[in-house]
């Protein structure tokens, strides 16, 4: 089960990824949009961060 959460991890970056590459393109457009995506993208590199905290921490409890 822990490798699904290691993985899952990722999927944080891969969105932060995008909506900092959408947040670029809405710039032009619309800058309250584009603020928003990179507020998306900095509650995602936390939660990362955060999950990987924990789940180490959970493993090394679990040892």
């Amino acid at each position: 089960m822990s490798k699904f959460f290691k993985y899952f991890e990722y999927a944080y970056l891969i969105f932060a990824v995008v909506f900092v590459i959408t947040g670029f393109y809405e710039l032009g457009n619309d800058p309250n949009q584009a603020y928003l995506l990179f507020g998306m993208a900095a509650v995602a590199i936390f939660m990362f961060f955060f999950k990987r905290r924990f789940r180490r921490r959970f493993e090394d409890r679990n040892k």
